[in-house]
């Protein structure tokens, strides 16, 4: 069986403690992990917060400046070892010796601050795994409930000019494959919502639902995809919270989101601790925790790892 590969991300921030206690939680057999990082991590977390695993973990070593520890602080050098264990990952799937990645979270702007001026893990994944054309679509899932970013950071007043009738076939195509392949769903149903309030209103309050998101949902409808749309946003995830209030699967497999709020934003609060930010479209599922570095409250051992432990299973199932 191949392994799952982790890295456990900024080291000043809640990664690594997250990690521990999420494989502790998980106990799993040590022929299913190894884990990207520097064995000067381990010792420091041990000494320092009494943080240590408990089995024996592969760990594949990529060296750390001492000056890289500064908890709860943006450091560059922590954003260079965190760029460089995502890279060393990649080479283990690329290598055939992991299945699938789970990473902790890193900071965009400490990533930046170390000059690799990526908008997040999902793009540096792509550069190093995407293979014949291959694209790294952004998907979030909670159990029956997912939703795929249809744009991800992007500003708000550039989304309507990302949304082309080609990207919303070319990404809603990698979501229904995924979905068949990697979740084993047969026939995936998938709930695309619209741009505009109302869905446009009939091009009243906006043309994108009648010049491209209609044609291009035709198109895909025409090839033997099982899609709905453009949905009215808001009544669609009111619909949705009657299904988790009554514990019911949702009415669609995935949900495509327009923007990237559109759709975290319910996503987080039916979900939760339990989201898992999901990249595919690649050779590799990689998975990761909905939060972020927290910054805030690293070093002070009270970070819940509760999304980790959802990240980790979702690895370990996902072929």
């Amino acid at each position: 069986m191949k392994k799952i590969v982790l890295t456990y991300g900024d080291i000043n921030g809640i990664g690594f403690e997250v990690m521990v206690k999420a494989l502790n939680f998980l106990n799993i057999d040590e022929s299913e992990i190894v884990i990207v990082g520097a064995a000067k991590v381990f010792d420091f977390y041990v000494k320092k917060y009494n943080l240590k695993l408990n089995k024996r973990y592969e760990i594949v070593e990529v060296p750390v400046e001492k000056t890289a520890f500064e908890i709860g602080k943006e450091n560059i050098q922590s954003g260079e070892h965190c760029f460089l264990c995502l890279k060393k990952a990649c080479e283990l799937i690329l290598d055939k010796k992991a299945k699938n990645i789970v990473t902790g979270t890193v900071s965009k702007h400490v990533l930046n601050m170390a000059g690799y001026n990526f908008s997040g893990q999902t793009e540096i994944i792509e550069k190093f795994l995407a293979q014949s054309g291959e694209k790294s679509e952004m998907l979030f899932s909670a159990g029956d409930f997912r939703v795929l970013l249809l744009t991800r950071h992007v500003a708000l007043k550039n989304v309507p000019e990302s949304i082309t009738k080609e990207s919303l076939i070319e990404k809603i195509n990698r979501l229904n494959t995924c979905l068949k392949n990697n979740f084993k769903i047969k026939c995936p149903r998938i709930g695309v919502l619209a741009l505009n309030p109302h869905a446009g209103e009939s091009g009243v309050l906006g043309v994108e639902e009648l010049q491209i998101i209609s044609p291009a949902l035709n198109y895909l409808r025409d090839k033997g995809i099982n899609v709905d749309g453009p949905l009215v946003a808001d009544a669609a995830f009111a619909q949705l919270a009657q299904s988790v209030k009554s514990r019911q699967k949702p009415n669609y497999d995935c949900y495509a989101a327009m923007y990237h709020d559109q759709g975290l934003i319910p996503m987080k609060l039916f979900a939760g601790d339990c989201a898992v930010n999901t990249t595919i479209g690649l050779s590799a599922i990689r998975t990761s925790p909905s939060h972020g570095t927290a910054f805030d409250i690293a070093g002070k051992n009270i970070a819940r790892y509760d999304s980790m432990v959802a990240a980790i299973e979702l690895a370990l199932k996902l072929q």
